[in-house]
């Protein structure tokens, strides 16, 4: 397997400059070993540790932190079961057509109205709580917290963390040292778990531009170990690591319902992540794989491979910092961020739904008072009138003595 893929994938006139070949890269065995496809593999199974390790501390720690912080989950009303109307909400569409609506209504004996109430509380019944959702944010906490600082303690001693022609310079002749080597291995290891999960996970506004930087980030992980751009790509995840924990921090503390303290840490977390990810990234990590590279080897296929990937990273940042900015716009204007539009709620429609349900509950309640008055009206009426009554034949009385 490894020869097909050295002699079809790995071929050293796609991935390394011209005149080089693998078996030229030497480094010294002392500062640390040559890069291969095969030291990744044992990113798949810690991707599943990763997978299960969550498992257990979601249920274990995030649950019973939620419950120190004050994590509470919005009562909804739940459908009654019906079985023709389940059947079809498993098999067939969640949101049925109009006809379907009316098929449905006949075949029940329900009024439309009734079954399209039905679709929106069942609906309502699958999606995530707040304890769900805290419970994934203090995982990613977790591991872009440590990741952070684990990486900024093996880079800040780096000469290219502080000048980045040093990522090119003896290229490809770069030793990879262990710790290099394992902030790969768990970074490309986590992300795979993500990807893995991403089915189960809170279904979000931006689902497939995350799928799209899982996967990006994923084959670039992959690729710049295999060809050695191992510095330029340990700077590329600390950047990355240096903004999300705020995002996931933040994202825990309002789901505590702690306003204060979630706007606080949006802001440096705005502030962090359009620094790194719209002035760091582009101006520093990308002009150095652009142009710097040039001066010490000519372009090939894996040079303009690369910088796709890191081009395709750059565009999806653009559009989340799009979106924080709005945010960012009705924090100032508004006092306070409304929700997290960058990857934090459900779509548009079930929120709304979700709202309709709530005023068909309080229209509920509302006609029940209204009943209630009524009725205790009703009543005062009838004992004003027996009273009176009574009154009447008692002045009667004597007159009949």
């Amino acid at each position: 397997m490894e020869a097909v893929l050295n002699e079809w994938i790995w071929r050293h006139d796609l991935w390394l400059p011209p005149g080089i070949h693998w078996e030229d890269i030497q480094v010294d065995p002392e500062q640390g070993h040559v890069p291969r496809p095969r030291d990744l593999t044992y990113t798949v199974p810690l991707a599943f540790a990763f997978i299960a390790c969550r498992y257990v501390f979601e249920r274990v720690v995030a649950v019973r932190l939620s419950r120190l912080l004050g994590v509470r989950d919005r009562v909804r009303v739940r459908a009654y079961y019906n079985p023709k109307l389940e059947m079809y909400y498993k098999h067939n569409c969640q949101e049925p057509s109009q006809n379907d609506v009316l098929s449905l209504s006949t075949q029940c004996g329900l009024s439309q109205r009734k079954v399209e109430t039905w679709f929106r509380r069942r609906r309502n019944q699958d999606r995530p709580n707040n304890t769900k959702k805290f419970c994934e944010a203090t995982w990613r906490f977790l591991f872009y917290f440590v990741s952070f600082i684990a990486g900024l303690n093996s880079l800040v001693k780096t000469p290219w963390f502080w000048d980045q022609r040093e990522c090119w310079r003896g290229y490809p002749n770069q030793p990879v040292s262990d710790a290099q080597y394992w902030y790969y291995t768990f970074e490309m290891g986590f992300y795979l778990s993500l990807l893995l999960c991403v089915s189960v996970d809170v279904k979000r506004k931006d689902f497939k531009e995350q799928v799209i930087h899982h996967v990006a980030t994923i084959f670039l992980i992959s690729f710049s170990y295999c060809a050695n751009y191992v510095r330029v790509g340990t700077l590329v995840m600390l950047l990355h690591d240096s903004s999300d924990f705020f995002l996931e921090s933040a994202k825990m503390f309002h789901y505590a319902g702690l306003t204060c303290i979630c706007d606080t840490l949006f802001v440096i977390f705005a502030v962090v992540f359009l620094f790194s990810r719209l002035v760091v990234f582009p101006f520093r990590v990308v002009y150095t794989t652009l142009f710097m590279s040039m001066d010490f080897f000519k372009p090939f296929f894996g040079y303009y491979f690369f910088n796709a990937l890191l081009l395709v990273l750059q565009a999806l940042h653009i559009f989340w910092a799009y979106i924080i900015l709005r945010m960012v716009y009705k924090f100032v204007f508004a006092g306070k961020v409304a929700k997290d539009d960058r990857s934090d709620e459900e779509s548009e429609g079930d929120n709304e739904e979700e709202l309709e349900d709530e005023r068909d509950g309080e229209n509920r309640e509302q006609r029940k008072d209204s009943i209630n008055s009524k009725l205790s009206s009703l009543a005062n009426n009838c004992v004003l009138n027996n009273l009176t009554n009574q009154g009447n034949i008692n002045s009667r009385l004597p007159k009949a003595r």
